[in-house]
């Protein structure tokens, strides 16, 4: 336990010191985040700070080396992940070069055996997925890697969510709710140390932002970590896990989805609809704003372990009240757009109801 302690210390330490140096480069070098109409800063930014993130990470598992089969699969994958963020913190490069280089980091960690082989079902049992486990692992991969990628639009609020995450996997594990493996519990304890350390300088009003190259690098390792450790072999009620801790970013990535095609948009095309923009047009201050969304992070980390504890069919009837609660929220607060299907028609049924009485 104490190379853990000694591990986490060593990213967090790693991260917080080359901030101020990768702080300075980013602004030499010009790995800066210029304002616009759809961004909240003011001015420009340096935005190479996600190199401090992976500075640490590697440096906490330089002190564990977890034994891992499918580890240079995974790095390899991570090292095409930073290249094409830093280059894009540099160049702004296009949505589609973007997709592509994930893809290919995603289909690489697949091809290494890393992938989702098969899946049981209730009353069905086991079904082999085959080349179809791959485009599943594959998909995911990119999937949650740019979900992580779009909700990165405030000081401390990506950083703070990806660490929420890693906390609720290091407890599952801790609790033997999860798969207790050597690997997934180090690179929980190095994510979560490097990030904290990064986020002191990340916190509203920050002095440098994570960019690309930390919110793909947070995306790519979030879902990497939780197809070792809850897809592999999955269940259902496996499944559900991973996406239950990472329901922030996957709801508002799914909303804005749904969002542009209602409006006929690119889905390559940014907009200011999601969750932490419109909480922000709703009132809420910034710090206020990033400290909702980690409540909701909060929350559903903590849903995520009682959903492991309870009988399966309490799992899936919590399960439908979240999302039925998390789709409600989603069209009060706009991130539907003008869309509010369940709200309209509550409306007419109260409206039929109010009709019949008078």
């Amino acid at each position: 336990m104490w190379n853990y302690v000694i591990a986490f210390l060593v990213s967090f330490s790693v991260a917080i010191c080359s901030v101020p140096a990768i702080r300075s480069i980013s602004k030499r070098y010009g790995f800066v985040d210029k304002a616009n109409e759809r961004k909240v800063h003011q001015h420009e930014m340096p935005r190479l700070g996600g190199l401090a993130i992976v500075f640490g990470v590697v440096a906490g598992l330089v002190v564990l080396s977890p034994p891992y089969e499918h580890f240079y699969a995974v790095i390899a994958g991570a090292g095409i992940i930073v290249i094409i963020g830093m280059l894009d913190d540099k160049y702004s490069i296009s949505a589609k070069v973007k997709l592509f280089w994930q893809l290919v980091a995603a289909a690489i960690v697949a091809y290494s055996g890393l992938m989702v082989p098969y899946i049981t079902l209730p009353f069905i049992g086991q079904i082999e997925l085959g080349i179809i486990g791959y485009i599943l692992s594959v998909i995911w991969i990119v999937g949650i890697t740019n979900s992580i990628n779009f909700i990165d639009g405030l000081d401390g609020l990506a950083g703070g969510v990806v660490t929420i995450a890693f906390m609720t996997i290091l407890v599952m594990v801790l609790l033997d709710l999860g798969a207790a493996q050597p690997f997934v519990l180090s690179v929980a304890v190095v994510f979560i140390g490097s990030t904290i350390g990064f986020l002191f300088y990340n916190v509203h009003p920050a002095s440098i932002f994570m960019g690309d190259t930390g919110s793909l690098f947070l995306g790519y390792a979030i879902a990497v970590i939780s197809l070792v450790g809850f897809f592999k072999s999955i269940t259902v009620f496996s499944l559900v896990l991973p996406i239950l801790i990472l329901a922030v970013p996957i709801s508002d990535t799914l909303f804005a989805i749904a969002r542009r095609l209602l409006n006929r948009q690119s889905m390559m095309t940014p907009d200011k609809g999601h969750l932490h923009h419109c909480l922000l047009a709703m009132g809420y201050s910034h710090r206020k704003t990033v400290f909702i969304v980690y409540l909701f992070s909060i929350l559903f980390g903590v849903v995520a372990i009682i959903f492991t504890t309870t009988t399966l069919w309490v799992s899936y009837l919590l399960l439908a009240l979240i999302v039925i609660g998390v789709e409600l929220y989603a069209e009060s607060i706009g991130l539907m757009g003008d869309r509010k299907p369940i709200l309209n028609a509550m409306k007419r049924f109260k409206l039929k109801g109010d009709n019949v009485r008078n």
